[in-house]
């Protein structure tokens, strides 16, 4: 059991998803955040000369890498649920994998690291798109952020 997973369990009060799916979701953000990093750097590696080609890869692939990395945070944290934020975050992340797939998989014949990147993007990507309509369908009419509950002492 991944820590997020048991985070997601001990947390004391009502979450209103799946907590186990929520958790793989959040485990495949923090990954593809990772794949995206690792090609980036592995992109500025290669030879000079593919360098301009690969300028737009390096953008998509930081830019994923942030957005999965933020959407994995505000996926994780419940107190003071807004579920409008969480909503447009998610979106955010959706296009951000897409975008980032789509470029990966243009240099995937050339660079390993690209197709791999590309491949994490898409299972990403399928992720969200999944949490999303959860976030959607659940009916609820969403209310206006809460205030933090107090500390006990």
């Amino acid at each position: 059991m991944t820590y997020t997973a048991q985070m997601m369990k001990a947390y004391p009060a009502e979450i209103n998803l799946d907590r186990g799916r929520l958790a793989e979701v959040i485990d495949t953000l923090m990954s593809c955040a990772q794949a995206c990093t690792a090609c980036a750097d592995a992109c500025l590696s290669e030879p000079s000369g593919e360098l301009p080609r690969l300028t737009r890869c390096i953008r998509d692939n930081m830019d994923c890498a942030a957005i999965c990395t933020t959407t994995a945070e505000v996926l994780s944290r419940h107190t003071g649920y807004d579920a409008n934020l969480t909503r447009a975050q998610v979106q955010s992340a959706i296009q951000a994998t897409k975008t980032c797939g789509d470029s990966c998989a243009e240099h995937a014949r050339d660079h390993e690291h690209c197709r791999v990147c590309a491949e994490a993007c898409r299972q990403t990507e399928q992720a969200l798109n999944g949490l999303v309509s959860q976030l959607t369908s659940s009916g609820a009419v969403p209310r206006q952020p809460s205030q933090a509950a107090p500390q006990r002492r």
